[in-house]
């Protein structure tokens, strides 16, 4: 904890106005959104020379992934970072929009998808291909937005006040771990099992969030720097000792 700072309880600061806070929520929701509507609809595969031959999901010596993962998990961090330097009441806040904004940008894919062409206009398929989403792996993408993201802002708030603000990293790992398994445990079974074999979901699955706390871990320094300077520009510490973790509890 940075001891130039004022250690805030969670009740001193409900009706408090932040100078960044809009800038962050702003960057989580864009973030969110992109990454489900770019990078959601298309494979990538890289070569990996040493990857064994035979191997899932790389039989043929190519790593393949859903381009998604590259983009979505800076969500997470940015949801770390509003966990840690806002408090969970703020996060929630900002969870609720997203959850909000991707059940519209659904709604509003199916009604444009669904409208009829124009005479002469050839690129329904094509926009089809990209926006027509499958109902089932949409309600589990959101589903798994919102209790990972909740997970993984209760288990920040809680690390913080445990490690009384020391260990940044611990936290914001430690936070990803339990999130990112709660998402990928909703997302794949309720988007893919019966569709593809067990052993494919599990697979997937298990590789998916691996990569992602891989990413949390990668972006680690990313996150202290932005989190010092927030921080430092906000003036505060916020540590959530008094705060009332329900997801559908009032916002503060």
């Amino acid at each position: 904890m940075d001891t130039n700072l004022d250690r805030v309880e969670t009740t001193a600061h409900e009706h408090r106005s932040f100078r960044h806070f809009d800038i962050v929520m702003a960057a989580f929701v864009a973030i969110l959104l992109l990454s489900n509507v770019i990078g959601a609809a298309k494979l990538s595969s890289i070569e990996v020379p040493w990857w064994p031959v035979g191997w899932w999901p790389a039989a043929d010596g190519s790593f393949i992934f859903g381009a998604g993962i590259l983009f979505f998990p800076v969500s997470y961090v940015i949801g770390d970072i509003l966990t840690e330097v806002y408090g969970y009441q703020r996060a929630r806040r900002c969870i609720w929009v997203g959850f909000g904004a991707m059940i519209f940008m659904a709604f509003m894919s199916f009604v444009v998808v669904a409208l009829p062409p124009a005479d002469g206009w050839e690129g329904q398929a094509a926009y089809e291909s990209v926006f027509g989403q499958v109902p089932r792996i949409v309600l589990a993408s959101i589903l798994a937005f919102w209790a990972g993201e909740f997970v993984n802002a209760f288990v920040l708030a809680k690390m913080k006040i445990w490690t009384a603000g020391r260990a940044l990293w611990s936290r914001t790992i430690g936070s990803t771990v339990f999130g990112q398994a709660v998402d990928s445990a909703i997302f794949y079974p309720v988007a893919f099992l019966g569709v593809w074999e067990t052993e494919a979901v599990i697979a997937v699955m298990v590789g998916n969030w691996a990569l992602k706390v891989l990413w949390e871990v990668v972006l680690t320094p990313v996150t202290y720097l932005v989190v010092g300077r927030l921080k430092r520009a906000e003036g505060v510490d916020i540590y959530d000792t008094g705060t009332d973790f329900s997801p559908f509890a009032k916002a503060g």
